[in-house]
């Protein structure tokens, strides 16, 4: 079912992505970690839906996302960055996606945070981030994503990278087997994977060679 919504709210998190806050139609259920297809109601652009992940909660008025802007492509996350409020999209009803199977460890690179934002979000809210842990990789410091938030929440482990440019305040360091080889102790637990399919790839690998239990290791595909 197609649901038309009127965006409320824009702001920037980081130089590329935006936070946006639209209205919630009546009736609009989804679970933490899930997405839906996302159309800009604008000629020529309301048959190029793409997915998005929500970010806000279950038990919230407005629906929340996450989005980082292409700026390079003239493609649906460009054209959502010009959005204003009061403009309109379509919505699907949501689908699939990455859902809380139990405490563990969250590794994303970049936009790949998007499923775990929720999921962590609903664990504080509810005091059940102990045991859970946040391994996080961008090119640079100023891409990384609600950093305040995260480093804020109470019993969340959390482990931040950058690859391009030399950290700050964190590693500069690449999430590879030599690297979760070095911060991980228990492979016994579950693993929760999200960014660019190769990044996902690779990481689910490293983990079934160090002992990860396929079954633990838990992808938007499922695998």
């Amino acid at each position: 079912m197609t649901h038309t919504v009127t965006l409320r709210e824009k702001s920037a998190l980081t130089h590329d992505v935006y936070q946006y806050v639209f209205d919630r139609p009546a009736g609009f259920d989804f679970t933490p970690g899930q997405a839906t297809e996302l159309a800009l109601e604008k000629p020529g652009w309301t048959e190029e839906g793409r997915p998005f992940t929500f970010t806000s909660q279950p038990d919230e008025r407005q629906l929340e996302f996450v989005i980082k802007s292409y700026e390079d492509h003239d493609g649906v996350t460009n054209r959502l960055s010009h959005l204003h409020p009061g403009d309109q999209v379509e919505l699907e009803d949501p689908f699939g996606a990455i859902q809380d199977a139990g405490r563990g460890t969250f590794i994303a690179a970049g936009a790949g945070l998007t499923p775990f934002i929720p999921i962590l979000r609903q664990r504080a809210a509810a005091g059940r981030l102990k045991g859970c842990r946040l391994i996080y990789t961008n090119k640079s410091e100023d891409d990384i994503i609600l950093r305040e938030e995260w480093e804020a929440m109470r019993d969340l482990s959390v482990t931040f990278t950058v690859t391009e440019e030399p950290g700050r305040t964190v590693q500069r360091a690449r999430i590879d087997r030599e690297f979760l080889a070095s911060v991980i102790d228990d492979f016994g637990q579950k693993f929760y994977i999200c960014g660019p399919d190769a990044f996902v790839t690779d990481i689910r690998e490293a983990l079934l060679e160090l002992g990860a239990a396929s079954g633990n290791v838990i992808t938007e595909e499922g695998l």
